[in-house]
C-alpha cells in the first residue's frame, strides 16, 4: 500500500491525480479537498443513523474513476482511507494512495502527529462542485448500467 503525506498531496494532483474522499456525505458537505469527489465507504443507515458499509462504493468508483488514475484516497484521518485504497486495489487499481493524516489530522503509531488537510493550509471547498458530490456520483453509476 503506498502512503502519501497530506503536504505531498498537491503535487500529484497537479499531474492530474483524483482526490477521493471516503468520508460520509454529511462530513463531506461541511467542508473537503477542493476539487474532491465524494464516495463514502460507509454512510448512517437510514433507519438506524449507525454507520456502515455503502454496498455501491466500489460500483460508483468504477463507473467515475478510470482504473489508470492516480488515487489519493483520504478520508478524515487515515482509517477508512486505509480500508478504502485496499479494496480498491483489490479491485485493479494500480496508483493508489492512502493519504496520511487526511482531512483532519491524525497521530501514527508512534504518537507523531500527521497533518492533516486543514492544518497544511491546503485549499478547502464548503461545497461541492458540479459533478463531485456523491449523490451525483450515484446517479452516474446508476445511468451507466
Amino acid at each position: 500500500m503506498k502512503q502519501l503525506s497530506v503536504p505531498d498531496a498537491p503535487a500529484l494532483l497537479a499531474e492530474g491525480a483524483v482526490y477521493l474522499d471516503v468520508r460520509s456525505t454529511a462530513e463531506f458537505n461541511q467542508g473537503h479537498p477542493m476539487g474532491a469527489l465524494n464516495v463514502p465507504i460507509f454512510e448512517p443507515d437510514e433507519d438506524t443513523g449507525a454507520m456502515g458499509p455503502n454496498p455501491d462504493f466500489v460500483r460508483v468508483v468504477q463507473a467515475n474513476v478510470p482504473r489508470e488514475a492516480t488515487l489519493l484516497v483520504g478520508c478524515q484521518a487515515g482509517g477508512r482511507s486505509l480500508r478504502a485504497a485496499s479494496v480498491l486495489e483489490a479491485y485493479g487499481y494500480t496508483t493508489v494512495y492512502n493519504v496520511l493524516g487526511g482531512f483532519g489530522g491524525a497521530r501514527d503509531p508512534m504518537g507523531r502527529i500527521e497533518l492533516g488537510w486543514i492544518d497544511a493550509g491546503l485549499p478547502v471547498a464548503g461545497t461541492p462542485g458540479e459533478g463531485r458530490s456523491y449523490p451525483e456520483l450515484l446517479a452516474n453509476a446508476d445511468a451507466a448500467e
